[in-house]
């Protein structure tokens, strides 16, 4: 059994891990939306719309204080924005030919995943 110092320590273990997975998720999704594009080829406009699941992430930190209770719905913000942002893609049938619907829903379902997971953490790490 754990003690209250143990307990402690690895909340704040889980925290930190929840951040870092925020962060690289975070970085790993501007860094393929600008850089090859994920909707379509490299340049495609559609690609933009990722930067609004970023600025979810970065508003709600700052209004969350990046407190892991808030940090949870923050991170359940960004997955509904980024399939959001993958059923806009989707339906309007944007990226085509280069970026297929397997594709579009493969890539959006690995940042969705990545987003949950790191809200798991913050949720774990807020003892609740």
């Amino acid at each position: 059994m754990l003690k209250g110092d143990d307990v402690l320590a690895v909340k704040k273990k889980t925290y930190r891990l929840a951040t870092a997975l925020s962060l690289v998720a975070s970085l790993m999704l501007v860094w393929l939306s600008l850089g090859v594009g994920i909707i379509g080829k490299d340049g495609d406009p559609a690609n933009a719309m990722y930067f609004g699941v970023v600025a979810v992430g970065i508003a709600g930190s700052i209004i969350t204080r990046l407190r892991p209770r808030g940090m949870v719905w923050v991170l359940c913000a960004m997955m509904l924005a980024q399939a959001a942002v993958a059923s806009i893609a989707l339906l309007a049938r944007l990226g085509l030919p280069w970026s297929g619907p397997a594709e579009l829903i493969g890539l959006n379902g690995i940042f969705i995943a990545l987003f949950a997971g790191a809200a798991l953490l913050f949720h774990l790490a807020a003892g609740q």
